[in-house]
Order: structure tokens, then sequence, then C-alpha cells
């Protein structure tokens, strides 16, 4: 996975214990989680599936996820998301199927995602059926070595599935007010490069779709912080293909 820069693992870590609070990223993480659902398996095949949550946060989309699979490997380079992944899991009765992972992933057979969830048990060059990841591709510099590492990171026959909001062009970029810009690599995904980029990595069947579309507040004046009320709607992508 490509390097974030310091500030954004520093903003992050900072964030964490007020993240959950935000009622649009608690929104768009239940977008993301019913289109996932809604082109998945059905229950009887997904319980038995193994996930690795990329770029995973608090967990939103991974306590979402947990009760309809077998097991969610969660991982974020920011450790004040992990930690506050970790007390939340720390605070629901045994057995979990949950595993916080600190960790930036640059290789699919890094060690640290040998542990089963659900035994605790080591398997090296553990792979998965499913690696999700959502709000994650703008903050990252190099898209191709991600898709790269998550290529390899999965079984064969597994599938990769990513939502982000759209870069449909020079407005995406009001999705962050201007003081939040330090981190922000792109100003959403664009629907042709994303593709080319699953391609490329070795994906097949690739999609590339509208998911779900979205109101958020912007600022009225870049720089200015206020909002006053103003409203724009982002589309967000859901980008999956099959190994």
């Amino acid at each position: 996975m490509s390097t974030p820069p310091p500030a954004t693992t520093s903003r992050f870590n900072e964030e964490a214990a007020s993240w959950d609070s935000n009622p649009f990223v608690q929104a768009a993480t239940t977008m993301a989680h019913k289109t996932y659902l809604s082109r998945l398996p059905p229950p009887e095949t997904l319980s038995q599936y193994n996930i690795l949550d990329l770029g995973c946060g608090t967990g939103l989309l991974t306590f979402l996820l947990a009760p309809s699979v077998r097991s969610v490997t969660a991982v974020d380079v920011s450790e004040g998301m992990i930690d506050v992944l970790n007390t939340k899991l720390n605070a629901l009765p045994p057995p979990h199927n949950v595993l916080g992972v600190h960790a930036l992933l640059s290789d699919p057979d890094d060690p640290i995602l040998s542990f089963d969830p659900v035994t605790g048990d080591s398997f090296p060059q553990r792979r998965f059926d499913l690696v999700v990841s959502h709000l994650v591709l703008h903050h990252i510099p190099s898209l191709p070595p991600v898709f790269a590492n998550i290529f390899g990171l999965l079984k064969e026959g597994g599938r990769v599935m990513v939502t982000d909001f759209e870069d449909f062009g020079p407005e995406a970029r009001r999705f962050h007010p201007e003081s939040k810009m330090e981190g922000v690599e792109r100003h959403g995904i664009k629907r042709d490069e994303i593709r080319r980029i699953l391609e490329e990595a070795g994906f097949k069947d690739v999609k590339v779709e509208t998911a779900f579309e979205m109101e958020k507040a912007v600022e009225t004046t870049p720089g200015s912080g206020e909002t006053g009320g103003d409203l724009m709607t982002f589309p967000f992508l859901v980008c999956e293909g099959t190994k």
C-alpha cells in the first residue's frame, strides 16, 4: 500500500476519538454496507467469508459486516483509529470474529495478517475471500500498488469491492473543506482510471458503477469554514473485480 503522508496519519490519530460522531460518515458507511451486501452471495455462502477491511478506521464498516461473515481482519495505518476499534471490540461479549491490526500493508505475505480472528491460529500467506475499503482511496498517493497488493491478498476467485466518492469535475473538490485538504491526494476517483487500474492489476469481471448519492454540506466560500446551509450531491462509486 502506498505510504500516506505523515500529516494524514497524524490527522486521523487526532480525529479518531470523535470520528464516529460525524453523521455523514455514519450515513455513508451504512450506504456502503448496503451496497456490498446487495452484491455479495446469499447468507449461507457469505457466512463462510474471511474479509479484509483495508483502511478500516474505527471499524464502522467492519462491525456492520462482521455478523454476516466468518471473520473480518480490520487494518489501518492510524494507530488512533485501531485503538478506538479495539476499545469497541473489547466492550463486546466474546467470542469475537474481528481482529484490529495497526499496519501499513505493502506485502501480501506480511505475517501480521496471518492470524485468524476466530481461532487465533497463525496461517502463513493467509488469503481472503473479499477485500473491502470505504472512503480510503482518495487519501492514497498512488493507487496501482494498492490494487496489486489487494490482488495478492485474495484467494483465487476472491473479490475486491471498494467505495469512494466520484471525481466528476472541479466541483468534486468541495467534498472537503479547505482546512482538511492536507492528506487528500485526489478529489474522488475517476471511473475510467479506476477501471484501468483494476484491470492492469489482473482483476477480471471489473465493474465501476454508481452505488448511491449523498447530500453533503459544503463551504459557501472555499476556506471560509462556513456552510450556510449549502448542500451538494456527491455520487459514490462501487468498484469491484474478481481474481
